[in-house]
Order: structure tokens, then C-alpha cells, then sequence
């Protein structure tokens, strides 16, 4: 596709499967008769291409394509939802009539109005899509890679090599009386390297992407670095001592440590926690919750991110939202019906994996951003600590705010010092309190490579995340050795 059109999904869908707005309007008008206060339909037609390399051979080429359509009407609290992979005019109307069957069944409330003006944004127009670019040139680039990862030390002794690109056309229609369309095109390049050595083994992950080219991973030699990376991890950790654990200082590194602020705090300012009431945030809004020296955003307007949309998934542009300002929370992040539940804005927040799934309120790319500090300073302030410089697994708790993340790279910061590599460490808190012992933040803000994937109530959607060079006190942090 040679350009992005806003109107180009409509015709897409009326010639593909005789799906008119004129058509959308009708079966929005029958969903809404009766006690409904919203509804929407979403159209989809995705996709996706996975290629992987293992043993330095071929192991997968799949290309799938899905198509769909969900229809969603609301009243109250109460969200009907029906879906169908047959997007046909007679499967649309009864999933209209299903979607307000359910949502007929909940008590009325007043109608507040939802969404804000705005015009859909032009963030990701690509001269090619991803899928469409050549397969001879791709399965060399997973060949380069595989290549270039094994030269960087004979220990790395297995690779693994991943391109996914993807392409999604969606339409939707609102019972506002509006449509509106986007063609989304995403990559990602995946390495993953394995070490051995005297009979240890470890193994470290690396790669990037975003809604780009497939050009974007052979420019500014992207894939060279990113496999030497992932070798450069996991040898590194061949050589890790025991990590220390107690209360102690810990500094996190620039970009895909931000994924600690995502997890720990962007989902607990989701709108739908604090509707509940189930978020640490819960009724918080203007007063200090962090570190004066803390503003988290929420962006979904940055070009060619991982997490950036042109409009969310009901239709709304995406916005960049200040979540706290200086310590202070200033909002949260509303999808249409949280918004209008809690007589607040729709912030461009509501996403949804594909057309099965009713839209929630969800993060783009979040981050917290730079402050006046300089990062090599910031090392030099701690006399004991931990350099996290890149995180894996954790767990939250939404409702208390408490978090377990488990650190992928990670050392220990002796007299000022960065020094040695460490493994087994975790780090223990809580999310609100965590943002509270914030001393420095540097000048270094850097947002991930682009691998983010979110997953909320069994739905996975793309994400970024970015953090500056921070240092937080009396943290706890979990480890085997004292």
C-alpha cells in the first residue's frame, strides 16, 4: 500500500464484502432500539507473516489471514458484545440483535457525551508494507543475523531468529454517526542466543520494530546490533555472580526498563480499575502520588511506534496524556465507555486484540520523562546498589499496587562503580510507594527497541514503554546471597 488514506479502509470493505457505511448505520440504528446507550460495529481483515530460523535452518514460514467483524452495544455498565468471522450481511444483523440482547438486560443511565474533537493522525504512511516485502530478502536477513550472532563469541552455541510482520485494515462505526478507518502495518525482529560454557547455559533475548518498513531493520545496520546484543547478554551472564538481596538503592537504565512504570503503574491508572475502585489511584486525581521529580505520559502519537495508533480501537485519535505531572496524577486512561461512566474525557486509550474482543482501556507508549541529572552521576551517588539495565517476568497487584519483577541484566554499583554482572535478581515493592522514592531522574530518556506486548484480560496488544536513568531508594530487592 502506497500511501495511508483514511477513507481507503471504507472502500476496502465495500468492495471486499459489500459492507457500506450506509450499511453500518442501519444495523447501528437497530442495536440501539431499545434500552441501549452506545453501540459500535468494528471491521477487521489482518495479516500476519512469521518467519524463524533454529539450527541455522528454516524452521517456519506461515502467512494466515483473519477477517471479522464485532458489533457492541452498551447501556449502564452492562457491554453486549458479538463477533463473527463471516462478514456477511445477515451474520452482522444478528450480531447486532445478540450484542443488544445483552446489554438490554442492565438498567439505564443518563447519556453523557463521549469522545473529543480531533481529526485522525498520519503516523505510520510506508511507501511498502512489511508483509508485502520481498521473502527471499527476508529469510537473508534471518540468515545474516544467525550469522553475525554466532562470530560474536564460540560460546553462543544456538540461535534463534524471528521476522513477524503484520498488516490490519479496520473500519468502525460509531452510534454517533461517524466512521472512520485505519490501515496498521507492524514488524519485528526477533534474536534470541543461547551460551554454554563449562557446563553452564544461559540464554538472553533481543530485537526491535515498530509500525515501519521492512527496510527499517538493514538501515543504520539495526539487525547487526541487535544480534550482537542478544550474544553479548547471554554470554555476559555466563560470567553473573549471585545477586544480593535487602533494602538497598537500585538504578534502572534508560528505555526497555520503563517496562517496570508499565507494569507496576500504568495499568493501575487504567480507567476501569478506578471506575471499580480496585486501583491504588482509585480517587486520587490531584493529589501527590510520586516524586515531584516524576511525570509519566502516555503517548500514542509518537510516528512509526510500536504502540502508536492513528485512532483507537472505537474510533477515537489518540492523544498524548499526562498521567502524573511532577508527582501529581492528573488522569487517567479512558477508553469510551469508562469515560462516559465516569463523566470524563476519552482519552484514545480503548484497544483490543482483533474483532473477537471488546475494546478495554490500555496503555500506547508509556514513559516517564528525562529529568536534569546526568546518568554517569547518578552511578556515582550510589555507594551500594543495583544496575538493572533490563527486566523479564513480573507480577502486580493492581489493587494494593504491589510488584515482583525479576531482572534479565542486571549488576552490582560498588563505591560509585559499575562492577559485576549479577542473576537471581528481583526487585520487591510497591507501585505508588516506588514512585515516592524517586532521588534523580538523568537526562537520558530512550524508549524500547519496539518487542512490547501487553496482555490484559486475555487480550495481547502491542506497546512501548521508556524509562530515563532513574535512582529509587530503599528498594527491596530479592536475591540469594546476603
Amino acid at each position: 500500500m502506497t500511501d495511508l488514506v483514511h477513507d481507503r479502509p471504507e472502500r476496502f470493505f465495500s468492495e471486499r464484502f459489500n459492507v457500506t457505511p450506509d450499511l453500518m448505520d442501519r444495523l447501528l440504528g437497530s442495536a440501539l432500539r431499545g434500552r441501549v446507550e452506545d453501540a459500535d460495529i468494528y471491521l477487521e481483515y489482518r495479516v500476519n507473516e512469521d518467519l524463524v530460523l533454529e539450527e541455522s535452518t528454516v524452521k517456519k514460514a506461515s502467512r494466515h489471514v483473519s477477517q471479522g467483524a464485532g458489533v457492541r452495544a452498551q447501556a449502564g455498565e452492562r457491554t453486549g458484545y458479538a463477533h463473527t468471522d463471516d462478514i456477511s450481511v445477515g451474520n452482522l444483523e444478528e450480531a447486532a440483535r445478540q450484542a443488544r440482547a445483552i446489554a438490554d438486560q442492565a438498567n439505564t443511565s443518563a447519556v453523557v457525551g463521549v469522545g473529543r474533537d480531533g481529526r485522525p493522525h498520519d503516523l505510520y504512511t510506508l511507501a511498502e508494507s512489511p508483509v508485502v516485502a520481498d521473502l527471499g530478502r527476508k529469510l537473508d536477513l534471518l540468515r545474516l543475523v544467525d550469522r553475525e550472532a554466532r562470530a560474536y563469541d564460540p560460546r553462543i552455541k544456538q540461535v534463534i531468529v524471528t521476522v513477524a510482520t503484520e498488516e490490519v485494515v479496520m473500519l468502525i462505526a460509531t452510534a454517533s454517526g461517524w466512521t472512520v478507518g485505519d490501515i496498521r502495518p507492524l514488524a519485528r525482529l526477533s534474536v534470541t542466543a543461547i551460551a554454554e560454557d563449562g557446563g553452564k547455559r544461559e540464554i538472553a533475548a533481543f530485537g526491535g520494530g515498530g509500525r515501519v518498513p521492512f527496510d527499517f531493520f538493514l538501515a543504520e545496520d539495526r539487525w547487526r546490533r541487535w544480534a550482537r546484543e542478544a550474544a553479548r547478554q547471554a554470554t555476559m551472564k555466563l560470567a553473573a555472580v549471585d545477586a544480593p538481596a535487602g533494602s538497598m538503592t537500585v538504578v534502572l537504565g534508560p528505555g526497555w526498563p520503563g517496562i517496570l512504570l508499565h507494569e507496576a503503574i500504568g495499568h493501575g491508572l487504567e480507567g476501569d480499575f478506578n471506575r471499580k475502585g480496585v486501583s491504588a489511584f482509585s480517587g486520587r486525581i490531584g493529589q501527590k502520588v510520586a516524586s515531584e521529580l516524576v511525570t509519566v505520559v502516555d503517548d500514542g502519537t509518537i510516528a512509526n511506534r510500536r504502540g502508536s495508533l492513528n485512532v483507537d480501537d472505537e474510533g477515537t485519535p489518540t492523544g498524548r496524556n499526562v498521567l502524573i505531572e511532577n508527582g501529581v496524577l492528573r488522569g487517567y486512561l479512558q477508553d469510551r465507555l469508562n469515560s462516559r461512566l465516569m463523566g470524563m474525557p476519552a482519552t484514545g486509550n480503548g484497544r483490543r486484540e482483533s474483532f473477537a474482543h471488546p475494546p478495554l482501556p490500555r496503555m500506547t507508549n508509556t514513559f516517564m520523562l528525562a529529568g536534569p541529572d546526568d546518568p554517569a552521576d547518578i552511578i556515582r551517588s550510589v555507594d551500594r546498589g543495583l544496575y538493572a539495565v533490563s527486566f523479564g517476568g513480573g507480577q502486580v497487584d493492581i489493587t494494593s499496587g504491589k510488584f515482583v519483577f525479576s531482572a534479565s541484566e542486571a549488576y552490582l554499583i560498588e563505591g560509585g562503580r559499575v562492577t559485576s554482572p549479577v542473576k537471581g535478581a528481583t526487585l520487591i515493592g510497591n507501585g505508588p510507594d516506588a514512585l515516592t522514592r524517586v532521588t534523580h531522574v538523568g537526562h537520558d530518556l530512550a524508549l524500547d527497541e519496539g518487542v512490547g506486548t501487553c496482555g490484559k484480560d486475555g487480550q495481547s496488544v502491542p506497546v512501548g514503554v521508556g524509562l530515563p536513568t532513574i535512582r529509587i531508594d530503599a528498594m527491596t530487592v530479592g536475591g540469594t546471597a546476603v
